[in-house]
């Protein structure tokens, strides 16, 4: 199974960006977002289920959307209105349990990507 994150880049307040998540290798009733900003620790931001049921961190519901495509085993993460302190590194996750949206903790998946840096200047 390998999980593979791009899409991140360095942008001002305010702008937008879309991350991207292929999956290879498996099938997920379950895939989220993550993000881990310096010295802090990882933390959910966003999940989708198979059947299309979204899940969002509160402080980026209204700007942050999250997508899948179950054909192409894709999820995406379109990112509006970004903030300074939306800067992280942005990881894919993904699991076939029902805990990935019931407790959202890094502890809830056994699949991760390697991580996609997203930058915004103020």
């Amino acid at each position: 199974v390998q999980l593979q994150a791009s899409g991140g880049g360095l942008v001002q307040a305010g702008r937008s960006l879309r991350l991207s998540c292929a999956a290879s290798g498996g099938t997920f009733r379950y895939m989220g977002w993550f993000r881990q900003a310096p010295g802090k620790e990882r933390e959910f931001v966003a999940a989708i289920g198979w059947s299309g049921t979204t899940y969002y961190k509160e402080s980026v519901k209204g700007r942050f959307t999250i997508s899948g495509d179950n054909a192409k085993n894709m999820v995406y993460l379109e990112m509006n209105s970004l903030k300074p302190e939306d800067t992280a590194v942005y990881y894919c996750a993904a699991d076939n349990n029902h805990r990935a949206v019931t407790n959202r903790r890094t502890a809830s998946y056994d699949y991760w990507g390697q991580g996609t840096q997203v930058t915004v200047s103020s």
